[in-house]
């Protein structure tokens, strides 16, 4: 059997697993299986140089270990070095493991969906983590006119920035194109069996980093993006990474505007994709 998996805390959301499986299954792979990996960041570094041993091809990166999860590979391609995060993880016979981002291009190919979106937008990115350095390093490389990086944590925007070639601001203003890069939205709408015990650890300990919101779920939400929901209006191309259960609160929002939108789910299928691909050989069809 030969494995895969998505590496994460909380993951129980997650819809790769069912993804990549049906992807699998419609492939004849019936010797190949992707499975949700729950780690803490205590635990990523070691349980990430086990995997190869245990009969993982690949796996999966979200948050919160994207650049850890860089930061332990024995190789990387040019783009992860670049953005400072990788998303993907091939493990090799030898041992090494080699990081890739499938991040970035996903977005791109997310983004072509949204009609008439100017050529050279000027964009908004929410967050700091491995997800907005993909996003402000995709949208620098296909030629934004400008990109400004917006956190709660002021420092983080500032690094970001000065390390892509951003601007960092204090807070959100207008632009063409908004794009959450924040794990504002994602525990809201999980409930029953999807609220498990990783999922509920992570949005109430801070020591994980990025906590989850629990009142993301509700208007309230916005206002942890830095935005009220007039303010939404203002973007006429908004994007969420984040997915979910429901529409998130942004999602909603945007869509009550007339906005154009793409929601996470959107972008989880072409990065995912990509990195089936790097891992089977194979392009995925369902």
């Amino acid at each position: 059997m030969r494995r895969l998996g998505v590496l994460g805390w909380p993951v129980a959301h997650s819809r790769s697993p069912a993804m990549h499986d049906a992807a699998l299954k419609a492939l004849g792979m019936d010797d190949w299986h992707y499975q949700a990996l729950p780690v803490p960041q205590e635990l990523f570094a070691e349980t990430v140089r086990a995997l190869g041993a245990a009969g993982f091809v690949g796996a999966n990166v979200t948050i919160p270990h994207k650049q850890a999860a860089l930061a332990l590979a024995d190789q990387a391609s040019d783009a992860a070095r670049a953005i400072g995060a990788a998303n993907t993880l091939t493990f090799a016979p030898d041992g090494t493991i080699a990081a890739e981002n499938t991040d970035a291009p996903g977005l791109i190919a997310a983004l072509e969906q949204l009609v008439d979106l100017p050529a050279r937008p000027n964009a908004l990115v929410l967050g700091a983590g491995g997800s907005a350095r993909a996003a402000v390093w995709a949208l620098r490389e296909a030629g934004a006119r400008e990109v400004s990086v917006w956190n709660r944590t002021p420092e983080r925007a500032t690094a970001l920035a000065a390390e892509l070639g951003a601007r960092a601001v204090s807070e959100p203003g207008r632009a063409d194109l908004l794009i959450n890069c924040t794990s504002v939205g994602l525990i809201g709408g999980l409930e029953g069996p999807d609220r498990s015990r990783e999922t509920r650890a992570f949005g109430a300990n801070p020591r994980f980093g990025h906590p989850l919101e629990r009142s993301a779920s509700e208007p309230e939400g916005l206002n942890l993006l830095g935005l009220t929901f007039d303010q939404v209006g203002e973007y006429s191309y908004v994007v969420d990474m984040v997915y979910r259960s429901g529409v998130t609160p942004l999602l909603a929002a945007a869509r009550e505007h007339g906005a154009h939108t793409v929601d996470g789910l959107e972008i989880l299928v072409a990065q995912g994709a990509l990195s089936f691909e790097q891992w089977t050989g194979h392009a995925p069809r369902c």
